[in-house]
């Protein structure tokens, strides 16, 4: 098969459009102004099932939907394009509106930036002990974009808001300074995108280094569903499993955080295949979703994806929820929903499916687990704990919060038992104080 892509200048001429109502046409043009939009022939010919469209969940997951914007916005922006502007006042008011979305969540750009040398690594995030994030400069798009898809701000061409990094050895030199590092996770955009021989170029020096603390190589990737070509027929799939291959005979685990949101995305032979040949380097795949409204938000869904990845020889890791930004309030649901459909697949499953961590929120003091609805001393609370914090003794606390079936982030969150707030609240305020700007993890 032949790899296309159709980016939104050209998004019309995808035959299979010609199916749906002009309607559905100028959101995908109005909505893809401001979030991004790029799909590819298998996911056009292989994910989405055409007559179930508007409503297919895989459709809704890689084109651009009108509710994906608040009423307001898409008013704009339709005024904007209906005038017959040019394509940078088309950009400015476009950009007016992404600026409103919460680009950058959780503090990854005022609080995560590493420094070394007294300069910032603007390619990196170092948020939690044990892992960095790296962001290689060539890995800053994806075979398809996710409608969901948090790191939205690297694809839309404001450089402000882009995580990038050609700084191989500043990366190595960084590991080897920092002996809390066990793990170092590439990601993006997707790294997958490109090129063994460019990809080479981060990872190998890693290798060649020998750290001894540096333990494991992720590799966040999408690539599994919207391009499994990728590990089987590309002409550089052979290279890319040789170095998987590598990252094992160096006595580093590399382990693959595949991104699966439907069931959909598991099916057929190119997938199954490219799973395989993964795991005979050694790799081991984990698999990770935002629980996501329109897309995936029943326990039926969520058992049938798990199962499906077990069977084909993955791991199933997170549930995530929705992230608050971009499209936040077009595919998130309240926490206590996702603690249901969590529960309920646990019900659906047998125990090797259960290695599922979940509902978790990552956001500003760490990955934040709802586990449950309890009545205690009369007052029915929510309750949580971190399963990473920015603080490593945050980790497995739990805390409690008042009952709120509306509640959608940590944010919404009020203290339990008459507190006035949660255990880490003031640490955590010292923690991301502009004037704290070298990470002290002791």
């Amino acid at each position: 098969m032949k790899y296309n892509s159709f980016m939104l200048h050209n998004f019309k001429n995808i035959p299979q459009l010609k199916t749906v109502s002009p309607e559905i046409i100028e959101a995908i043009e109005i909505v893809g102004s401001v979030l991004p939009f790029k799909t590819n022939n298998y996911v056009i010919d292989n994910l989405i099932n055409w007559k179930n469209v508007p409503d297919d969940p895989m459709f809704k997951l890689t084109f651009p939907q009108k509710d994906m914007l608040i009423p307001e916005h898409y008013a704009k922006m339709k005024s904007v394009i209906d005038s017959g502007s040019d394509k940078q006042t088309i950009k400015k008011a476009a950009d007016e509106i992404r600026l409103q979305l919460n680009p950058h969540p959780a503090g990854q750009l005022e609080h995560n930036v590493p420094i070394i040398e007294g300069e910032k690594l603007y390619g990196m995030q170092h948020k939690y002990r044990e892992t960095v994030l790296f962001f290689p400069s060539q890995g800053q798009t994806c075979h398809a974009y996710c409608t969901f898809c948090f790191r939205w701000p690297q694809f839309v061409g404001i450089e402000d808001l882009k995580f990038a990094s050609k700084e191989a050895e500043l990366l190595v030199k960084y590991v080897k300074d920092h002996k809390e590092v066990t793990d170092v996770l590439f990601t993006g955009g997707d790294p997958l995108i490109m090129k063994t021989k460019n990809l080479e170029t981060y990872i190998r020096p890693l290798l060649d280094a020998n750290i001894e603390h540096l333990k494991n190589i992720r590799i966040g990737s999408k690539a599994l569903a919207y391009w499994p070509y990728r590990f089987i027929t590309d002409d550089d799939a052979d290279d890319l499993l040789n170095l998987f291959e590598d990252v094992k005979r160096a006595g580093k685990h590399l382990a693959f955080m595949a991104h699966f949101n439907h069931p959909a995305e598991l099916e057929g032979d190119a997938v199954a295949e490219a799973i395989k040949r993964i795991l005979r380097t050694g790799a081991v795949i984990r698999t990770q979703s935002p629980v996501l409204k329109h897309i995936n938000d029943s326990a039926e869904t969520w058992a049938e994806m798990i199962k499906k990845q077990v069977v084909l020889g993955c791991i199933p890791y997170y549930m995530f929820i929705a992230r608050n930004t971009g499209a936040q309030h077009y595919f998130s649901i309240p926490l206590v929903e996702a603690w249901n459909i969590f529960r309920k697949t646990y019900q659906s499953v047998s125990g090797i499916c259960r290695t599922l961590r979940g509902p978790s929120m990552s956001c500003l003091p760490g990955k934040v687990q709802i586990l449950g609805v309890a009545e205690i001393k009369d007052e029915k609370v929510m309750v949580f704990r971190m399963i990473q914090g920015r603080n490593p003794d945050w980790a497995a606390r739990p805390f409690f919060a008042k009952y709120d079936e509306k509640a959608i982030w940590y944010t919404d969150l009020k203290p339990a038992f008459g507190e006035e707030k949660f255990f880490f609240t003031d640490e955590l305020n010292k923690f991301i104080t502009p004037a704290k700007v070298e990470y002290n993890f002791e």
